[in-house]
Formats: structure tokens, sequence, C-alpha cells
């Protein structure tokens, strides 16, 4: 099949994934409203942060094969392109930017927060929606770093579907000190469960890096502080950090690192 084509086809499946991973945040009010009040500068660093995050993943799970390093770049601009065409297409359909024009501050931010989610779902159509599991040549080689990589990517994208919702601070607000350390419990061994017991991808290499301890402390412990991670930045991204005791952030990470660290566990599933 002619190269075009087939280059076409995979923008096509890409825009198919950016719609089916991104339209939860493209109708959810709270995106839009902090589309509207986010940092401008917290919000540039984010969109800087998820360029290199966007060129990693293309190595891994592209929308289509790759094998130089100006490839993944493209393709992670390719994708970064697309989901700020899908998010402000669908924004405006969907009457959110109220004719607002696209320079403009408040649509500027409503499309930058949903276009992020979308580039990930963009990279990963080859994955889900293609006939084929692109990058599986790429993904069976990844070693411990790349490991950790995959984890950051699936603990950040399931956390950031949750992360601007106010049920985040009111279940922290809730909870106590005992909740917090269930919460914290729960979410390790949800992870190493995921990791190590239910025949997810990559488990038969885990278990061959030594026994629980090694394992635990080899890869689930680093998953779930890669979750905590995330979690605390897209937190303090939102603005959800400012003005708030140190005590009352912390269990707000730690509710938040529940999905997140779900996210990390199943990240093999999805990329």
């Amino acid at each position: 099949m002619d190269a075009n084509v087939e280059y076409g086809r995979a923008l096509a499946r890409a825009a198919g994934g950016a719609l089916l991973f991104s339209f939860p945040l493209l109708m959810t009010m709270e995106m839009w409203s902090l589309g509207v009040t986010v940092d401008r500068w917290r919000l540039l660093l984010f969109l800087l942060l998820t360029l290199p995050m966007l060129v990693g993943l293309s190595y891994f799970a592209g929308f289509e094969p790759t094998f130089r390093l100006k490839d993944e770049v493209l393709d992670a601009l390719a994708a970064f392109g697309l989901g700020f065409l899908l998010s402000a297409a669908l924004l405006g359909v969907f009457g959110v930017l109220h004719g607002e024009s696209l320079g403009s501050q408040g649509a500027w931010g409503k499309v930058s927060l949903c276009a992020a989610p979308a580039a990930v779902g963009a990279l990963l159509a080859g994955k889900q929606l293609g006939e084929r599991g692109l990058g599986s040549r790429e993904k069976a080689q990844a070693g411990p770093l790349g490991e950790l990589f995959l984890m950051a990517v699936g603990a950040a994208f399931l956390a950031f579907n949750v992360a601007p919702t106010e049920e985040m601070i009111l279940i922290a607000y809730q909870m106590g000190p005992l909740h917090t350390l269930l919460l914290v419990a729960a979410s390790i061994a949800l992870l190493h469960l995921f990791v190590y017991r239910l025949g997810f991808p990559g488990e038969a290499k885990r278990r061959e890096a030594g026994n629980f301890m090694r394992t635990f402390v080899g890869f689930t412990a680093p998953g779930y502080g890669v979750a905590l991670l995330m979690s605390l930045y897209l937190l303090w991204t939102f603005g959800r950090t400012d003005g708030v005791a140190v005590h009352e952030i912390a269990t707000m990470t730690v509710v938040l690192g529940f999905p997140a660290a779900l996210g990390a566990a199943t990240a093999r599933l999805v990329v």
C-alpha cells in the first residue's frame, strides 16, 4: 500500500483514539473552569512537559512504526496538533468556547488542557484500534527505566481524568489519618497484584527479577512513588495545593494516587 495512504489511515485511527481518550474531559465542567483559572505559567510548563512524554510514548506505542528520533518527534508533534484541533472543534461544537477566539486566554486554556489527553489517545490508537500491535517490538525490549516511564504515563493519564474534579478535594476532606493509611496500603497492594499476579503483559519478565522483596523494591515501590509524584504535580498544576496545609496536600495526593497507581499498574495493557 502507498505510504501516504497508510499514513492517512494512521492519522484517521489517531483521530479516533484522541476522541475516545479525551471525550470524558471534553465534557467535564471542571475542565472548562480550570482552563480559565489555571495559572498561565503552570499551563505552559504542563504543555512543555507533555511533549517529551509524547515523544517517549511514540517510541513505545506510536500510531505508526518508527525507528528514528526524528520520526518520534514528528509523530509526537502530529499527535499534539491533532489533539489541539480535535479539542478546539468539539469544545466549539459544545458551545463551551462561547464564541471566543482561540487566541483568547480562556479558550486557549480550555483547549490546551484537553489537548494533552487527546494527544496521548492519538498515539495509542495504533495499539488500541489498529489491526496489529504497533510498537510491540520496542515494548518487548523496554528495560527498568522504560517500565517506569510507561508507569508514569499510565499514572498521569488516569489521574488526569479525575484530578480536575471537586470530588478529589471532598474525599480528602472526609478522610482521617487511618483512612489515609488504609488507602496507601490498598493502592500499593493493588499495584503489586495487577503487576505480578493477574497475567498482564510483562508479568513473567518482572517475576524473573527475583523474589517478592526484590520485585517489590524494584518495581512496585518505585511505581507507587511515580504515581504519587504525578498526582502531586497535577494537583499543583491545577492550583489545588495553593494555600493548603501540608497534611491536606499529602491526603489529596494519596487520594489521587489511588487512580494513579491503578493507571501505573495497567499501563502495559494500554501502552
